[in-house]
Formats: C-alpha cells, structure tokens, sequence
C-alpha cells in the first residue's frame, strides 16, 4: 500500500477534510469497516497531526491511518491522561502505542491512545468467567455493596413503590397511537426509540428485527434504534451533540414525527469510568439527568423511560467499561429512580414535567458464567466480541431477547406494545 502522503494547507478546515476523505478511502482496506463494531491495534508511532486529530502508525506489518475523537483518552503507559493530549511531548516518532478505535461516520474513531503495547489476542476462554458479586436483582435489603443495599428499586425490592408504580400507570395509560402533530389517531404511531452507545445500537437494531417480525406487536408501535457508536451518556448530555441531530435523521428516515416518541430505551453507561463508586456513578447520574430532561424537551409526548444497566464486563481487555464499573452502572440506574420517586423537581414527570416517568427496563447483567437466579442468564467469552465489552452476534441476541420479553410480558409495556385482543 501506497504510504499516505499530508500536505499542509492554509486553513484547518481544509486541512481536516482532506484528512478525513483519506481516512474514508483507506478505512475500508486497513479497517474493513462495516464488519467489525470495534478495532484494536498495537504497533509504532509514525506521525500525529494534533490539529486535525489524525494519527498514523505501523501496525501488524502496514500502515494504519485513524483519526482520534475530540473526546479520545490519551494515556500514558501508566494509563494516566497526558499533559497537552495528542500535543503531549511523549508522542515521539517511533514509541510503542495502542489504540481502542470504534467505527465513525468516516472510519474508525480512536477513543483510547494508549503508550506502550496493551494489546493483546483475547483467546476464546479468556478474561474472568466470574467477579464474584451477586447481581443487583439478587440482592436483599440485608446485603452490601460498598454501602449500597441490594434490589432494582432499592431495600431489596425488585418492583417500585406503590407511588411510583400508580405513577407509572397513568402515563402508560396515555401511550396511544398519536398523528405527526401529536393528536390522537387510530392511524398514527407510537414511537419507541434507543438513546445510547455503540453497544445499545448493536443490541437495539436486532431487537427492531425481532419485534416487528413478530406477529403479536402491535402495527402502531414504530421501533427507532437512535443509539449511536462513541455516544455515551455524556456526550448525548450536550444539547448540541451530534448524536441528537443523528436521532433527528433516523426518526425521519422512519417516518416517526418527534412528537410521536412515547417511550425510549436508555442504557447508562459512560467511556473510560474513573474512581470510585460515588465518583464514576455519580458522573452517569448527572449526565443521564441532562439526556432526560432534553429528550422530554425535544419529544414533548414522551411518557416513561426505561432504564438499563451493562452486560457483564469481566472478559474485557480494554479500560473502555470495564467490571467492576459495568456492575456499579446499576446504582446509577436505581438512584436516578429513587430520586424521582422522592420527588426530585428536576425529574418531576407530571404536571410542569421536566423528565419522563423512570422505571427499570430489563436487568443484563449475570456474573459471567454463573447463572442467575430465575432465569439462568449467563455471559460466557463467546457472547462478548474480541474485546471484551462490545457483545458478540450471540451477546447482541440474548439482550435482543431480553428487551422483546419484557415489553411482550410487563403489565404496563404489554397494554401499548401488543395488539389488542380481538
């Protein structure tokens, strides 16, 4: 393969699109983008242009040209952030690095640079069958976890308070087909929508397939997979982000009006978790508050939102979610619901709503090859893709299933998602 020759131009956004169409040309060859949902590669550093957020380096005997996301993780070997980013005085011609690259608009999208060479071969077995901790649905109002007592809603329970569950009545009693214009009609749509990241997409776009091939959804229920890769909580958070204007294009691809969405499906988590429990959850609450409270403002009809935590993370390799923060993504999700089942103004979903209702949706997580309780979930090395986090074509069907279960056999779900009797 021709070497890639950048020549400087006069302004930064030339210089940006030209790097970009490179990227796109060679991304297919180097990258096989498409057929993979994440990359890892390990080699030498060849040239970083901080400008344009483009890298090259030499890895597994060619040439790899990626461009690094404004929000990447530049690490040293200890895996602690750089001074300066990709301006650091470490990045030198020749040093050993790493990367974590995701697929993006214009190939892949490096989300981790890491000095030194962490990569390595995850063997079909490899990684931890087993954490050891005791799934949130598991535990009882006895149990502990750094402080944090056990069950969905908290105090060992698996089910809301009666408030909140009278509460949850009346705005799924208010999910009906809706015209464009958000007016009742026998003929309109009930959109129910992902808001997430790149493993809510490939988990989400095989439950579309699932449900509207079953003959029991109802024909008024419009399934709009708006996850995205590299869109975690924190950067939907952002009224400005990308991933709102690509949740606009998918509606509209669908035929689905923002004022038909009633329901989403969010999965929390955040890229490269740090510190402890308070810490890291408390970041994944603040910004799914934020993704709440735009999602309610850009679908004024949106009534309940349904919640979920990660798969199982033990096999993972890279620092992208690793256990024990996909376990502890949970929390998040329950004190988001705690907070407004004791009435947090901010969360208020009656009267000047400021969020749709919170319940939780179907609970992923099983401590890898252990099975769980009740229905004997497990996450074995196969269900997980070569990284350890992003799930396999089995990791992607178990939670497809998992979702289609749930809005097929909750009361609540079940009186908008099916079709009606007779």
């Amino acid at each position: 393969m021709k070497r890639p020759q950048f020549r400087r131009v006069k302004c930064d956004g030339c210089l940006r699109t030209r790097s970009r169409v490179l990227l796109a040309a060679l991304a297919a060859v180097v990258f096989r983008v498409g057929t993979v949902a994440a990359l890892e590669a390990a080699g030498t550093l060849q040239n970083v242009e901080p400008t344009t957020r483009v890298v090259k380096m030499f890895a597994n005997g060619q040439d790899r040209v990626v461009l690094v996301s404004e929000d990447a993780q530049i690490l040293g070997v200890d895996g602690k952030p750089l001074a300066g980013g990709l301006k650091a005085k470490e990045l030198q011609r020749g040093i050993a690095v790493s990367i974590f690259a995701e697929p993006g608009d214009h190939g892949p999208v490096v989300k981790v640079l890491r000095l030194g060479t962490q990569r390595r071969e995850v063997a079909p077995g490899a990684g931890k069958s087993s954490v050891g901790l005791k799934p949130l649905s598991e535990m009882t109002a006895a149990d502990r976890y750094k402080g944090e007592d056990g069950g969905l809603y908290g105090g060992g329970r698996n089910e809301p308070t009666p408030a909140h569950a009278a509460g949850a009545a009346r705005q799924s009693a208010q999910i009906a087909p809706l015209d464009a214009e958000g007016r009742p009609s026998p003929q309109g749509k009930i959109g129910l929508v992902s808001i997430s990241m790149s493993n809510a997409t490939m988990e989400y776009s095989l439950f579309k397939l699932l449900a509207d091939a079953d003959p029991q959804k109802s024909p008024a229920v419009a399934v709009v997979d708006c996850a995205q890769g590299g869109q975690a909580m924190a950067e939907w958070s952002d009224p400005a982000a990308r991933a709102w204007e690509g949740a606009d294009q998918r509606l509209a691809q669908a035929g689905v009006s923002p004022r038909q969405v009633q329901v989403v499906w969010i999965k929390l988590a955040n890229k490269g978790p740090r510190g402890d429990l308070a810490e890291h959850v408390g970041k994944l609450k603040q910004d799914t508050r934020a993704v709440l409270r735009l999602a309610k403002a850009r679908f004024p009809n949106l009534r309940v939102a349904y919640l979920g935590s990660r798969i199982y993370a033990g096999y993972a390799s890279t620092g992208l979610n690793p256990e024990p923060y996909a376990y502890e993504g949970a929390f998040a999700v329950r004190g988001l619901i705690q907070d407004q089942a004791t009435g947090a103004a901010d969360l208020a979903y009656e009267g000047a709503a400021q969020a749709p209702l919170l319940l939780w949706g179907p609970y992923l997580w099983a401590d890898g090859t252990t099975p769980r309780k009740g229905d004997g979930l497990v996450w074995e090395r196969g269900d997980l893709g070569g990284d350890g986090t992003h799930p396999s074509a089995s990791g992607r069907r178990k939670v497809a299933e998992q979702l289609l279960k749930f809005f097929k056999e909750d009361p609540l779900a079940a009186r908008w998602f099916l079709k009606k009797a007779g």
